[in-house]
């Protein structure tokens, strides 16, 4: 239990670090990231918190790396900002629970026939 206790902490002060670098972040850049985040929320459907601490550090660093760039929030995302926002997602399957229940599928079905 203690474990778990200093683990949710550590979370907990990881995303208020995030938190505070995204709104360190230009105006613009800023609400990007923040749509994206929800998105990512929404149709990612992350189950493991610490792939999202590492998406969401991840999603930062990008943005941080386009604004010291002077890289415009168009620069970053393209022309199509759901694909962008699904690549990026891409990189934490892992993490999705829609992966881990069509390996549960899979392993169910193959195990019935």
């Amino acid at each position: 239990m203690t474990m778990f206790l200093t683990r949710m902490l550590a979370d907990k002060r990881r995303y208020r670090q995030y938190r505070a670098a995204v709104h360190e972040l230009p105006e613009s850049h800023r609400a990007a990231v923040t749509a994206l985040e929800r998105y990512f929320h929404t149709a990612g459907m992350i189950s493991d918190g610490q792939v999202v601490l590492t998406m969401l550090d991840d999603l930062l660093d990008l943005f941080r790396s386009a604004a010291a760039a002077g890289s415009s929030v168009h620069d970053v995302v393209g022309d199509d900002p759901i694909e962008f926002a699904e690549a990026f997602l891409g990189n934490y399957d892992e993490g999705r629970w829609i992966v881990k229940e069509r390996t549960r599928l899979l392993a169910a079905i193959r195990a019935a026939t």
